[in-house]
Formats: C-alpha cells, sequence, structure tokens
C-alpha cells in the first residue's frame, strides 16, 4: 500500500545518503522481505524472533530502508544502539582503518593500544572522581556477569540482589537476575543459585510511595531474608529498560547506593541500555548524582559493533587475580575504534543536547496524546528514552492487547516501534540522536491514529 508520509526533512549524517523522510510502496513487510523470512524460518533457530519482519538493505540518520523500497522511521536504534545514527562516517572511517590494520590478536594474548584507549576513556567520563580500571567484553549481558564475578570476589560474598522489573541479559545468571518470565526465562532453568529479588520503585504504580519510602520498602526486605552480611551486590538499572521504562522516584537510588556503602555491599549500576547520551546526560546515573561502585555498559557505546564494558572503583576491579577477567573477543580492536570514534561524537557534536531536544518534542506529542485518550495512563522516561504506558481507563489495568494492535499498526504504517514492560503494555520510543523533529513528529502522528482507531 501507499500512503501520504511527513515532508523531506535535511538528510542527516550517517548512512548513505538516505532522504529522511517516511515512505511505505508495499504491503509490510513486503514480498522482499516475505520471501527472506520463509528463508529464516528454514534456517535459523525458531526462538530468535523478529518483532517487525522486514530485511533493512540501509540505515541512516533516523531512518531505515527495507529490501522492497520501503522508508521506515526508526524510533528503536537497535535497542538503544545506534545512538549517534547508522553508519555514522566517523564510525565508518574509524572501523575501515582499523580494519586495514589487523582485526584480531585477542588482547589477553598480544595488547593494542585501542582496548586501553577504550579504558581511559570510560575511567575519565563514569561518575566519579575516585581510581577506575575498566574491563572490556562483548555484550551487556556478558558484562553484567563479570561484574558480579568481581563484586564476589572482592568482597567474598555470594548473594546478589536485583529489583523487581529488572532486566539484566539471557545468559544462566543474568536470567537470574532478571525478573521477567516469558520470554526470557520460561523453560530455561534451573537459574543461577544466590540471587534475590527486592521491590523497586514504580512511580506510577506506587501509590505515592516517594523514593526513600521505596528504598526502605526494599532494604528491610533484604536485611530480613538476606542480611548485609550475606551480601556481595546490589545490581539495578538507574531507568529500567526492558521492565517497562520506569524511573524510580528521586530519592530510591540514592538510598539504596547509601546504605550499600554503609554495609560494604558493591553497588552496580546497569548502564548498558541508559548510557551514552541516552537520558539526556552521558549516563543516567549523573540525573540522581549517583556514583556507583561499579557500571555496566554496553549498546551505544561502539556505534552499533558489539562490545561492552565493567568500570568500576580501582580496589575493587583489581581484586581479581590475573587472568580472571577476559574473553577472546572482549575488546576486538574493530569495535575499540568504533567505541572510540562514538565516544568522541556523544562528547563533541552535541548529542547529549540533542537528546534533550529529543525529550522536549517526546513529551510535547506524547503529552497530547495522553490528554485526549485516557488509555495513556502514563508518560515517563528522560532524553530520547521515553515510554507511554496503555490502560484500561476504568480499572488502570495494564492493556497489553492494546499495546499489541497499536504497534502492529504503527509497524504497517512505516514506523518502527518497540514495546516493553512486565506485563507487555509499555511503548517505548528510542530513536537515534540523529533523528529530525519532522521525522519524530510524524512517527508520534502515526501513532495517535493508529491508537485513535485501536
Amino acid at each position: 500500500m501507499t500512503l501520504t508520509t511527513s515532508r523531506s526533512t535535511e538528510v542527516q549524517s550517517g548512512g548513505p545518503g538516505l532522504r529522511q523522510v517516511r515512505n511505505v510502496v508495499t504491503a509490510i513487510p513486503g514480498p522482499k522481505s516475505v520471501e527472506l523470512n520463509s528463508r529464516k524460518s528454514a534456517a535459523v533457530a525458531r526462538g530468535v524472533g523478529i518483532s517487525l519482519p522486514i530485511y533493512v538493505q540501509a540505515a541512516g540518520g533516523g531512518v531505515v530502508l527495507d529490501v522492497d523500497g520501503n522508508t521506515l522511521i526508526d524510533l528503536g536504534s537497535g535497542i538503544a544502539v545506534t545512538g549517534v545514527g547508522n553508519s555514522a562516517p566517523a564510525i565508518v572511517a574509524a572501523v575501515t582503518e582499523q580494519v586495514n590494520q589487523f582485526t584480531h590478536t585477542c588482547f589477553t594474548i598480544t595488547g593494542y593500544e585501542g582496548y586501553v584507549a577504550v579504558a581511559e576513556l570510560l575511567n575519565e567520563l563514569t561518575p566519579g572522581d575516585h581510581d577506575k580500571r575498566t574491563a572490556l567484553f562483548n555484550s551487556g549481558a556478558e558484562a553484567v556477569e563479570n561484574a558480579v564475578k568481581i563484586a564476589r570476589h572482592f568482597t567474598g560474598k555470594q548473594a546478589v540482589v536485583a529489583f523487581d522489573h529488572a532486566y539484566h541479559g539471557r545468559t544462566n545468571l543474568t536470567m537470574a537476575l532478571t525478573a521477567k518470565s516469558m520470554p526470557y526465562k520460561s523453560g530455561f532453568g534451573p537459574f543461577a543459585p544466590e540471587v534475590y529479588r527486592a521491590p523497586s520503585s514504580y512511580p506510577f504504580r506506587d501509590g505515592g510511595l516517594s523514593g526513600a519510602e521505596a528504598a526502605e520498602r526494599a532494604i528491610t526486605q533484604i536485611e530480613k531474608q538476606i542480611g548485609a552480611s550475606n551480601l556481595a551486590a546490589v545490581i539495578i538499572e538507574p531507568i529500567q529498560g526492558e521492565g517497562g521504562f520506569i524511573v524510580p522516584a528521586h530519592g530510591f537510588l540514592q538510598t539504596i547506593a547509601a546504605w550499600c556503602r554503609a554495609n560494604g555491599v558493591v553497588f552496580i549500576a546497569d548502564e548498558v541500555q541508559t548510557g551514552f547520551a541516552r537520558t539526556g546526560a552521558m549516563f543516567a546515573s549523573d540525573h540522581e548524582d549517583l556514583v556507583p561502585d561499579i557500571i555496566v555498559t554496553a549498546k551505544g557505546i561502539a556505534g552499533g559493533l558489539p562490545l561492552s564494558a565493567v568500570t568500576g572503583r580501582a580496589e575493587i576491579m583489581d581484586a581479581a587475580h590475573v587472568g580472571g577477567l577476559g574473553g577472546t573477543y572482549g575488546g576486538n580492536p574493530i569495535a575499540c575504534a568504533a567505541a572510540i570514534a562514538t565516544i568522541h561524537s556523544y562528547q563533541n557534536d552535541g548529542l547529549i543536547e540533542r537528546a534533550r531536544d529529543i525529550e522536549a518534542v517526546l513529551l510535547q506529542e506524547l503529552g497530547a496524546l495522553q490528554a485526549v485518550d485516557p488509555r495513556v495512563g502514563d508518560v515517563r522516561g528522560r532524553g530520547a528514552m521515553m515510554a507511554i504506558e496503555l490502560v484500561d481507563p476504568a480499572t488502570n489495568e495494564p492493556d497489553a492487547a492494546l499495546t499489541t494492535r497499536v504497534v502492529s499498526a504503527a509497524h504497517a504504517e512505516g514506523v518502527i516501534l518497540l514495546t516493553c514492560g512486565t506485563y507487555g503494555n509499555v511503548i517505548r520510543f528510542l530513536p537515534p540522536l540523529t533523528i529530525s523533529d519532522d521525522l519524530l513528529r510524524d512517527g508520534i502522528s502515526v501513532l495517535g491514529n493508529v491508537l485513535a482507531s485501536s
């Protein structure tokens, strides 16, 4: 089908000169994508799903071009990965130069400067002015798992606390840390032991509980059920991602962190999704003046290449014995080259400020939807990490079925949207920071139209 698109806008940096305009020329998915999806079904394990089964040939700025010639507005950024935009020229140049030099040696066999340079940048940029060390890995889950390893080794204790609505990954340990069963955990147990769960702060559903009150509720449960003397670490996302883009009430994070400091418990901030300008600060912890003992990063760190990091206090990070940390691909030189260029882009290209501009546009547009549709129960988030929670207005109960219908209809109109939330009723907005205001407003306009007709 064809439909009216937004007006053309200036082409953003990145991508192969793509016109920054939504343009749907076939049904979505189109015939070539349907054919590729058939091949996928015959070749790829069934458990690897695709939320929107289009197949991409190019992307850049704020759009994705599929193999059928449809140009879609990208409000997902590959789940917050391409913050600097797809195929950003500086990242392409850095990667190309590195590929021409060497592609791999394994840093734990023979070193190279790129790994050290990334570590230096992270030690400088992450919250706190204390002495720090960094170790590099491949994925967010791998980094989380290593952060827990390090905390256990440093403290000599075993127990770890995660929170309601948490998401920390798909490995065995990180599945144990993750709260939601489907699709992440169901049928994959047994899980790693000595992982416990505490209640979090969820302002929309907490009945007016303050941040400090929610923290005391959690601390009371931790002290009763585990005890600080047995607890190695507390891990939390400063803004919960897959759990529903939940911004904890002010004071919650600081109170939990203060309790950890007073009780010899390592406080780990999982900033895999929130890091690198995504929330309108370099790290979401900055909004609360939070200084974690360990911070875990990934996703937006390297412009789309696989890289993750664990950065923390030197005395904690150095506790593990030589050879206790590492991995064949961890800190791959190509990914490190991409990360250096990507981090410099966040620092020098106004992308933190751009995230705040995106927040202003989204708050305006989503607030307007909420004002006319009581099914939009909550608008929340920070920077270019915003969400709406859809509910039954009579009961305030989550409406997952409506959420599914709305997102599916938006996909058909050429807008890439992602869902999240423990109850499956949250639509999240994670645009690349290179998206134009016109594209952003067009995408929310489509959302409003499909919501009104759902």
